[in-house]
Formats: C-alpha cells, sequence, structure tokens
C-alpha cells in the first residue's frame, strides 16, 4: 500500500509551515504527522544540501507519493527541481504539486510540464546573459573601466617599484602604504 509523504518548507525561523500542511489537508491527501517533513532553510540552498529532505529520500519507497505545494519547495531553480524529480522517478516514487493543480510532477503530463518550465529558465538565464553582455559591452564603448577599482594609485605603484628596487621589504611597503601583502606582491608582479 503507498505511503503519503509532504515536504513542507520555509526559509527562516520566523515563518511557519502550518500553511503548507492545511492546503495539503485541504486537497484531500491525508499525511500521517510522522510522515510530514519540515525544513526550515533557504530556497537557495541545493536539495541534496538539504537535511531534512535527505533524511527524507532515505525513507522514500517505491510506490510512495510525496506531496508538496509548490515547486520552490523541492530545489533551488528549475534545474534542481527537474533532477530531483528525476531521481524520485527512478525510485518509482511520484511526486504531486499542488500549485501546478496536483499533477504528478513523474507522469507524461507531469513530465511535460517540468520541460516547459525548464525551457522558460533556461530562456530566462539566456536573456540575462544577453543583457549583461550588452551592458558590458557598451560601457566598455562609452570608455568605462570594468571591474573592481585598483587598490594602488600609477604614484604608489611607482613607489612600490622604487621602494623594493631600493631593498624595502614586501611587508615594510605594505605598511608603509596601508594595504596588503598581497597589493604589494601584485604591483611587483605586474612591473615584470
Amino acid at each position: 500500500m503507498p505511503r503519503t509523504f509532504a515536504y513542507v518548507r520555509v526559509s527562516t525561523t520566523g515563518q511557519t509551515t502550518e500553511n503548507q500542511i492545511q492546503e495539503i489537508e485541504a486537497v484531500g491527501f491525508q499525511v500521517e504527522p510522522r510522515r510530514i517533513v519540515t525544513e526550515t532553510v533557504s530556497g537557495s540552498t541545493a536539495i541534496a544540501q538539504r537535511r531534512g529532505f535527505a533524511k527524507l529520500m532515505d525513507r522514500l519507497e517505491a510506490g510512495d507519493v510525496l506531496i508538496v505545494t509548490k515547486l520552490d519547495r523541492l530545489g533551488r531553480d528549475a534545474i534542481d527541481v527537474s533532477l530531483t524529480v528525476k531521481a524520485l522517478a527512478g525510485m518509482g516514487v511520484r511526486v504531486h504539486c499542488l500549485a501546478l493543480g496536483g499533477v504528478d510532477l513523474t507522469s507524461s503530463a507531469g513530465t511535460m510540464t517540468m520541460n516547459v518550465l525548464n525551457a522558460v529558465a533556461q530562456f530566462e538565464r539566456d536573456l540575462l546573459i544577453e543583457r549583461t553582455q550588452s551592458g558590458l559591452k557598451r560601457a566598455k564603448a562609452e570608455g568605462k573601466t570594468l571591474g573592481r577599482p585598483a587598490t594602488l594609485s600609477e604614484q604608489q605603484k611607482q613607489a612600490v617599484r622604487d621602494g623594493l628596487a631600493a631593498g624595502e621589504s614586501v611587508s615594510a611597503l605594505a605598511r608603509k602604504l596601508g594595504t596588503s601583502r598581497q597589493t604589494v606582491m601584485r604591483a611587483r608582479a605586474a612591473d615584470t
């Protein structure tokens, strides 16, 4: 007989999972309290790094059903969610997402839904990369300096070169210029 589990997650300790549990019960899923896995962990944390979910994976068996209220409960992005659903499907576990009408993500319709979501996520990533590259290209064309500002001015870099030539130590120059040894060594390396 299949067992039903619920995975409910919130991001901060000030939040509660009670709404998610009530939502699951409201649509008719009966989940025994010992099969409700509650976790407080940031959504940006990959599912593989969540202790509660790892323990849940150890408990699940073929034929079991896992309920989540939203896809973002399962992973940090579409790829993470997709990999998690594939792993669960490979174990013979059905995954139902209430936000998608309760569709079983391991079914044909669920797989199609996941593929569409992955395509949209990839499209958004591609657009973000295009916009970023376009902005960098425009900034370069306008003569803007990109990257971190230089720690040392040209005069300070010359002071490093002069000091090293005079036999001063890297540490002494760093103290004198109020910077780190690494910055002095980078200035020295840029000179060679």
